[in-house]
């Protein structure tokens, strides 16, 4: 593992305005994630966890405060630059999945290798290639409706890895599955893990959140603990 940051925050704020109301989000969040790691976050709802994924996710811009992805400065970046680092440097699985209804698994694992603008051959070829990594190669022509929850999952975690991100940002990734799948998908993220990718998950489940090497619990809008576990 090496210790250059994927990721560098520092004293990270994020105010939202309801209304006459300040909502202090993020309250000055520090944290350093280096290639390789697999981290959970966890803490109560309205802790912050979302909002930060939606920063690391270049979903959302900090109101004040430094966020690095590979060295570069995210919080300068304009919406079209913030969405070539989204498609390029940053893999997303959703606990809703967000598969599309009318794409086959290997057409979804696709997307974003269209977005970026890779031909046909070699976004196929690569698809190909990552379902039979989540195990699913003999499902690449399957609509998500004819796969189970678990499936359905293995088709976003491979999706997410089409364009070898910097890192995967796993929102509640087993929160609607049952404990086998959820057991099936945690254990794939080891997997991926050993091979070198750098997870980040937010997860409510402890025991869940246990399964990763490192802990950071948020409170407040602060992290309270940052503790490694194995």
């Amino acid at each position: 593992m090496s210790n250059k940051p994927v990721v560098s925050i520092v004293d990270v704020k994020r105010i939202y305005q309801m209304g006459t109301v300040e909502v202090q989000a993020l309250r000055g969040v520090n944290l350093q994630i280096t290639k390789g790691e697999f981290i959970s976050i966890m803490g109560p709802s309205g802790c912050g966890k979302s909002t930060l994924m939606h920063i690391l996710g270049c979903l959302d811009r900090p109101t004040s405060g430094l966020v690095q992805i590979d060295e570069v400065d995210i919080s300068k970046l304009d919406d079209n630059e913030l969405a070539k680092i989204r498609n390029k440097k940053v893999g997303f699985v959703f606990q809703t999945f967000n598969l599309l209804p009318k794409l086959s698994a290997i057409e979804n694992v696709e997307l974003p290798l269209i977005y970026a603008g890779i031909k046909f051959d070699e976004r196929r070829a690569r698809a190909t290639e990552l379902l039979a990594m989540v195990g699913l190669a003999e499902r690449a022509n399957h609509r998500p409706s004819e796969l189970s929850g678990g499936q359905s999952q293995r088709v976003a975690i491979a999706r997410s890895l089409a364009n070898n991100p910097s890192l995967v940002l796993a929102d509640e990734p087993t929160g609607n599955l049952d404990s086998k799948s959820g057991a099936e998908i945690i254990h794939l993220f080891k997997q991926l893990n050993d091979r070198g990718v750098t997870l980040i998950m937010v997860t409510h489940d402890q025991e869940i959140g246990n399964q990763s090497k490192r802990l950071v619990r948020l409170k407040d809008g602060l992290i309270v603990s940052d503790d490694k576990i194995r």
